[in-house]
């Protein structure tokens, strides 16, 4: 899944023997990529749209692992715009149903935190720290020189999820002091943790870091989508299906 046209255009070049199946509004493709029998579809923007995406994945299409690619924010000290980040758990951080339950659990699952799989987790991360080991090879002088991208890192934990594109330094900040193990927020994540929590499906997210959450965050974003996040996103998934 992808919550972007671009990055799914991106990984789309990768599938072979491909076969456009629609449901609904969406389109999903069928195709192989090494040797993988792989669903590839844009999940649309936000929490509502992201677990529909997901549970027709699961319930017309039978997946048995789902991988989630997209940017987001990044929150955590040190996360800069060109890093990457391999999420452990989500937290939807607009979720409140107090008092009735304590903010951000989930009503009725007495939890507020949807744990990935190790095992995907594990190769996600591989494959990322692979990619991100030649920057230059894969983007180009150029496009690192316009980003200010230096020594793009790898980085592990906690995303959180909201209905809501992050784009001022007050809401940020505010993330930041409530959530302070968040390393990024996006708007897709959680929702789609928790469908596969539901279905037993095993699950990993990776997200290209494209701002600061801040009132910065909007400059540039498509530049930085079609020459950054795609080809991370279809090198990272390449190299993983290599590994698995």
């Amino acid at each position: 899944m992808s919550a972007m046209e671009g990055e799914l255009r991106a990984i789309l070049q990768q599938l072979t023997h491909q076969e456009k199946v629609t449901v609904g509004p969406r389109d999903f493709w069928l195709g192989h990529w090494h040797g993988q029998h792989v669903v590839a579809v844009l999940s649309r923007i936000g929490k509502v749209a992201a677990a529909t995406t997901a549970t027709a994945l699961v319930e017309r299409f039978g997946v048995s692992e789902m991988v989630f690619t997209g940017v987001a924010g990044g929150l955590g000290v040190g996360v800069t715009v060109g890093d990457v980040v391999v999420a452990s758990r989500f937290l939807q951080h607009d979720l409140d149903a107090s008092p009735l339950f304590p903010r951000y659990e989930v009503p009725l699952y007495g939890r507020s935190h949807f744990d990935t799989d190790a095992r995907l987790v594990s190769a996600l991360a591989q494959a990322t720290q692979s990619v991100l080991a030649d920057p230059l090879g894969l983007l180009g002088a150029q496009t690192l020189r316009e980003f200010s991208l230096v020594a793009p890192r790898l980085h592990h934990g906690l995303i959180i999820s909201g209905d809501r594109f992050v784009a001022s330094t007050g809401e940020s900040a505010a993330l930041q002091r409530a959530l302070p193990d968040a390393l990024a927020v996006e708007m897709e994540g959680a929702a789609v943790a928790q469908v596969c929590h539901d279905y037993g499906i095993p699950f990993a997210a990776v997200r290209t870091i494209s701002d600061r959450a801040d009132d910065g965050a909007h400059h540039d974003f498509n530049r930085f989508m079609a020459s950054v996040a795609s080809r991370y996103s279809a090198a990272i998934i390449s190299e993983m299906l290599r590994r698995l």
